[in-house]
């Protein structure tokens, strides 16, 4: 294989990427666009409030909960202030006590008891929506009074149930899966200081 052909197949397997993560954003849109409204709506009532937004997630999801939180805490394209936003996958030291001292999936639940109030929100991230330790984290939310969405994945898992607000990514394919809640996480950062900061634009 000449060098120019290798080149070319390797073009069209990024091309090859980059559609099928197009594909699984456009399909995103068309079944869960009410949900993604339906979750700003519930994060723009939580803040305006007096609220605190709560990420968690595992791995990439992980990653996304403190992306999600440095664009409200910090800014995202407005400048605003600060918007009050806790990632509970961000400290080691809670993790690793929590983890040894309670187990491992107590780790998200321990911290939703510790910083989670009513009028709070949990935006609970899980490509599988089957992660035991972001399960637990729900029902501690639900019971101190706490809105819960959903940032899922496949058919959403046990957690589509468990929350309030279910967005389920249109993909089986844990890549595409993270790669449209980024898509969805922009999005809300962007309805969020719109409907809190219009004057900002």
């Amino acid at each position: 294989m000449s060098q120019d052909e290798a080149r070319a197949g390797t073009l069209e397997r990024i091309r090859a990427s980059f559609e099928a993560s197009v594909e699984a954003k456009r399909a995103t849109l068309e079944a869960a666009g009410p949900a993604i409204a339906a979750a700003a709506e519930r994060l723009i009532a939580c803040l305006e409030g007096g609220g605190r937004v709560l990420v968690c997630g595992n791995g990439g999801s992980a990653s996304d909960a403190q992306h999600f939180c440095a664009e409200l805490a910090g800014r995202y394209l407005r400048e605003r202030p600060g918007l009050p936003a806790l990632a509970l996958t961000a400290n080691t030291s809670d993790l690793t006590a929590i983890g040894n001292d309670y187990g491992f999936e107590r780790v998200f639940a321990r911290l939703v008891e510790a910083h989670g109030r009513a009028g709070d929100a949990l935006l609970a991230i899980s490509t599988s929506g089957q992660s035991p330790n972001v399960l637990e984290a729900v029902e501690v939310a639900r019971q101190r009074g706490l809105v819960s969405i959903g940032l899922l994945g496949r058919d959403g898992g046990k957690l589509a149930g468990r929350v309030d607000v279910p967005i389920v990514v249109a993909s089986e394919v844990t890549a595409r899966i993270q790669e449209t809640h980024i898509a969805v996480l922009h999005v809300l950062c962007e309805l969020i200081d719109e409907a809190l900061f219009p004057e900002r634009a």
